[in-house]
Order: C-alpha cells, then sequence, then structure tokens
C-alpha cells in the first residue's frame, strides 16, 4: 500500500530562463537548455508518521533541453540536521514512487546524483526569501522592477493545473548558484519565484 503523506510550506524556484519562465507556458527554455530547480521549506508534514516539520530539502537539476524532453540530471540536497528517519522520508518522496511534483520529475530524470547533506538556512520573506545549503547552494530571491522606472513590479502566476503549486509570486534571483560534484553553476539574475505548497499522498 502506498505511504499515508501530507506535506505544507513554502516553495522557492529558480531556472537560467528570463523572467516568467516558458515552462510555465510549455515553451522552450530560453538558453536552450535549464538549469533550475526547487527549494521546499516545510511548515508541517509527515511521512508514513514520520514528523517532517522544518525540514528543508531541495531538488536541483541540469537539462540539455526542454524539461519534457526528459534525460535531466538531478542533484538533492537534504538539510543535514534531519535525522535518519527524516532523512530516508525525504529521499524516497524524491525517487518519485509516492506521488507528488516528485513523480513527475522521476519521470524527466537520465541521471539521479547522490544526495548532499548541508546545513540550510533559511529565511521565508515572498520574493525576498533567501536559502543556502552551506556551500552547495545558494538561492536569493528578488523583485521584478520596471526597466524605465525603476519601481517593483507586482505579477503573480495562477496554474489550477500547476504540479508544484497552485500560484506563484514571479520574480527573480539575485543569487542562484550550485556547486556540488559533477553538478555546478551559477545562473545569477535569472527567473525565480516564490510560492506555497500543499501535497498529500494519492487516495486513489
Amino acid at each position: 500500500m502506498p505511504t499515508d503523506w501530507k506535506l505544507k510550506g513554502h516553495l522557492l524556484g529558480q531556472c537560467s530562463c528570463d523572467w516568467g519562465c516558458p515552462c510555465n507556458a510549455n515553451a522552450r527554455p530560453t538558453k536552450g537548455y535549464c538549469n533550475g530547480g526547487y527549494v521546499w521549506h516545510v511548515t508541517e508534514g509527515q511521512f508514513g508518521g514520520v514528523k517532517l516539520d522544518g525540514v528543508t530539502f531541495a531538488l536541483i537539476g541540469h537539462s540539455p533541453g526542454p524539461l519534457h524532453e526528459g534525460n535531466v540530471t538531478w542533484r538533492p540536497i537534504v538539510d543535514e540536521r534531519a535525522n535518519p528517519p527524516q532523512r530516508a522520508a525525504i529521499l524516497k518522496l524524491l525517487e518519485g514512487k509516492e506521488g507528488g511534483p516528485w513523480e513527475i520529475f522521476a519521470a524527466i530524470a537520465g541521471k539521479v546524483l547522490e544526495p548532499v547533506f548541508a546545513p540550510f538556512e533559511v529565511a521565508i520573506a515572498g520574493l525576498h526569501s533567501t536559502a543556502r545549503a552551506g556551500e552547495a547552494l545558494e538561492v536569493e530571491l528578488a523583485d521584478l522592477t520596471n526597466p524605465v522606472t525603476n519601481e517593483v513590479e507586482h505579477l503573480q502566476l495562477r496554474k489550477p493545473t500547476g504540479f508544484t503549486s497552485l500560484w506563484a509570486d514571479l520574480g527573480k534571483t539575485r543569487r542562484f548558484k550550485l556547486a556540488t560534484e559533477d553538478l555546478s553553476f551559477d545562473e545569477s539574475g535569472q527567473y525565480g519565484e516564490y510560492a506555497e505548497f500543499d501535497y498529500a499522498a494519492s487516495r486513489t
């Protein structure tokens, strides 16, 4: 039987595309490839009875073309302060066999690298949120500004069919850097988004 689980919390998304992210409209990535991923900060959750409140983890990857074409290389990053049962629960979810958005990420994977365990530092403040996992990952979101007036532009995506979230505040990254063995890049200054997530195991 599938494991009973439920997670809710804050979601930081970032990638190498221009603001708005073509993937949101099923279009090709700005640069032809995609370097990007998500950081999930769980405020309330459990997996098979294992409490996951306060746990942060990320899935960052490189796609040589549009994500839907597959062959994506993924790097899981999990807060090293998670205890062994929590680590096991997160890695199980990331396998994609328990549903949630990770089922789709697993379906387009060409390779999944070994997980990195690093101390996450997270500050949630909408499009001013930041997340850092030791020396492995650094994310800093920022508002979009009008190129003429330099005033902040408030843009939000509503996507009832979205699988990571049903809405997202659209912005950019001030910093987005991944520095891990076999996968590293710096895509600072490109697309960023903030959202909230609320997932649960399928009951069907």
